[in-house]
């Protein structure tokens, strides 16, 4: 890889802090992007960035050769938020871009899948991550991490469909190697974990690790979408009723070895994570 400048958006989040301090840990130059222009890790260069201000871009944009793209969360069009900025990226010479996107999205599909489809014919060097449920929305301030706190539930409509759930950091390891190595991967990379789990084995690993009782409530799709619509757009809330729904119909009841074959090692499991992220508190 040339000594180049690698941009990553959402640089305080959780793939994307991860993925900034991978790369500085290596040695690359990282700009750190976020709308708070706060560094992700030591050695990072902070910058202001706001898919929604355009007035932002170039500035991030200086100097880069790589940017790993992070959607706008919540954003029900990403890519009409996300295009003008990777035109503007396209223009200002970033040759390789590594999209995050989601295992149950695929190209050409709905929201970010708009984005995928567009990446070939706008970068000369790309890849699309495309990552299944995270582990860290057990750990982290998802709403299932909140809840076990709270009330040691887990609140889904997902049933008894398996889900092959990833950790956060085997997704930035991926990352690392989608914006550095050569050549690139020019293709969607699909992540899972080593086993796929249902909700009731994570409530009974995390009651394990933690000491604490924790469950699964099984709701309906309808209960979900109730719960979910009082705390976020109507429109969002019933897109992600409709994934638990397809969750509970086997729509991520795999696995893939990705992870190993970018990285040279296997993915973590749910229980090393947990003991890693959870036993600490």
């Amino acid at each position: 890889m040339t000594d180049a400048t690698i941009l990553v958006t959402g640089a305080t989040g959780t793939t994307g802090s991860r993925t900034a301090a991978r790369l500085l840990a290596a040695g690359h130059r990282v700009r750190a992007a976020s709308r708070r222009s706060t560094a992700a890790a030591t050695g990072a260069d902070p910058v202001r960035f706001d898919w929604y201000d355009p007035t932002t871009f170039d500035d991030a944009l200086s100097g880069a050769d790589r940017v790993y793209l992070v959607p706008p969360v919540g954003e029900p069009d990403p890519a009409a938020v996300m295009l003008p900025f990777l035109r503007s990226a396209r223009a200002a010479g970033v040759r390789r871009a590594v999209l995050l996107s989601s295992s149950a999205v695929p190209e050409g599909g709905p929201a970010v899948g708009a984005v995928h489809q567009a990446l070939p014919g706008l970068f000369d060097e790309w890849a699309v991550l495309r990552p299944s449920w995270f582990m860290q929305n057990f750990t982290g301030d998802h709403l299932h991490a909140r809840s076990i706190r709270e009330d040691g539930t887990i609140l889904t409509a997902t049933g008894s469909g398996r889900i092959g759930f990833v950790d956060a950091d085997d997704i930035a390891a991926v990352a690392v190697h989608a914006l550095t190595d050569d050549p690139a991967p020019d293709r969607d990379l699909i992540l899972t974990g080593p086993a796929a789990l249902t909700h009731d084995e994570i409530a009974v690993i995390v009651s394990e690790v933690t000491g604490r009782p924790a469950i699964h409530r099984h709701l309906t799709h309808q209960e979900l979408y109730d719960r979910l619509a009082a705390l976020m757009p109507a429109g969002f809330a019933g897109l992600l009723a409709d994934m638990d729904r397809a969750l509970a119909e086997g729509a991520e009841d795999r696995t893939t070895d990705t992870v190993h074959h970018v990285t040279g090692r296997p993915p973590h499991g749910f229980r090393e994570v947990a003991e890693r992220e959870l036993r600490r508190r």
